[in-house]
């Protein structure tokens, strides 16, 4: 499934670049694109790296 449409960026893409260090939008952007187009993806994304790290303040690198 899509995650960035603008970017056809996939899922796993994404859980990717999570894996490999990526702990904010930002990061997930520069390994991947994702995020960088219209920005409609960017909560999504967020999500995602909320799941991955447990707790909004950890994802935002707080």
């Amino acid at each position: 499934m899509y995650v960035c449409i603008c970017h056809r960026v996939e899922e796993h893409e994404v859980h990717q670049c999570i894996q490999s260090g990526a702990r904010t939008e930002e990061a997930v952007g520069d390994a991947c694109e994702a995020g960088t187009g219209c920005g409609t993806c960017l909560d999504r994304i967020a999500g995602m790296l909320e799941e991955y790290y447990g707790a909004p303040a950890l994802a935002q690198g707080s």
